[in-house]
C-alpha cells in the first residue's frame, strides 16, 4: 500500500477536529460550553500531529487517543489538547509558559495562538527533538529549555498564561508566583490514579480563584 499524502492527512485532521467537536458537545454540561473557540479548532486543523509522534504510531495520529512517545510518556489525546488550549485562551500578544514540552505537539498548538511560548522539559532528548521539529516547521516564537518544570522559568516571568501538561498534587507555588495578575493557569491536579483538569485565575489583586472540571489522567510532574 502506498503511503498517505498531505491531502489524505489533511482529511484525517479535519475528521479529528470533527470528533473533538462531538466530544465537546457530549461533555457540555461538565464543561459549561458546547463548543471550543474556533481559533483553537483552526490550529488543531493546521498542526500536523503525525510529525510529533514516533513513526510506529504515526498511522494513529489523527485518532482521538493518547499515543506513546517514549520514556513511558504519551502525547495527550487531541480532545484534551484542544480543551486545555481553549481553557487557557492564549491571545496573540501574550507570553505563555508551558511545563512539559514532550515532542512539542501542544507547544506547536500554543505557538499558533500566542505571542511567544516558553516551554520547559525535564527530558533532554524530548527537548532537543521538539526544538528541531518546531524550527523545521518554521515556528520561531518558541523557546525551550531543559529543567525542572515546577520551578517555571523565572528569567522570563511574569507570564500571561501557564499550561502544565503533567499532573501535580497541587499547583506549584513557583508557577503561581510567575503568573501575572489577570493571568490564568491550567493544569491537571490530583494523585496518579485520576486527576481533575483545573483552571486557576489570578485577579488584579493577586487573589486566586479555582475551577475543577473533568477527570483526566496525566504523567506525574517530575522534579529535580
Amino acid at each position: 500500500m502506498k503511503p498517505m499524502n498531505e491531502e489524505h492527512l489533511a482529511v484525517l485532521r479535519r475528521h479529528m477536529v470533527e470528533m473533538i467537536a462531538i466530544h465537546t458537545d457530549l461533555a457540555s454540561e461538565e464543561l459549561g460550553k458546547a463548543a471550543l473557540d474556533e481559533r483553537v479548532m483552526a490550529a488543531m486543523r493546521r498542526v500536523p500531529r503525525h510529525l510529533f509522534v514516533p513513526a510506529s504510531v504515526a498511522p494513529y495520529a489523527y485518532q482521538d487517543m493518547p499515543l506513546p512517545i517514549g520514556f513511558d510518556k504519551t502525547v495527550s489525546q487531541p480532545f484534551i489538547v484542544a480543551l486545555m488550549t481553549d481553557l487557557l485562551a492564549p491571545q496573540p500578544h501574550e507570553a505563555v509558559l508551558e511545563i512539559g514540552t514532550g515532542l512539542g505537539y501542544q507547544t506547536a498548538i500554543l505557538a499558533e495562538l500566542a505571542g511567544h511560548v516558553w516551554s520547559v522539559e525535564i527530558i533532554e532528548e524530548f527537548a532537543n527533538h521538539a526544538e528541531a521539529l518546531l524550527q523545521g516547521l518554521g515556528l520561531s516564537n518558541i523557546s525551550i529549555r531543559v529543567g525542572d518544570g515546577s520551578r517555571g522559568w523565572p528569567e522570563h516571568a511574569p507570564f500571561d498564561k501557564i499550561l502544565v501538561t503533567v499532573a501535580a498534587g497541587r499547583a506549584p507555588p513557583a508557577l503561581l508566583d510567575q503568573l501575572k495578575p489577570g493571568g490564568r493557569l491550567v493544569l491537571p491536579v490530583g494523585p496518579e490514579e485520576v486527576q481533575l483538569l483545573t483552571v486557576i485565575d489570578k485577579n488584579s489583586a493577586g487573589q486566586l480563584k479555582t475551577r475543577k472540571l473533568i477527570p483526566v489522567r496525566f504523567s506525574r510532574l517530575e522534579t529535580v
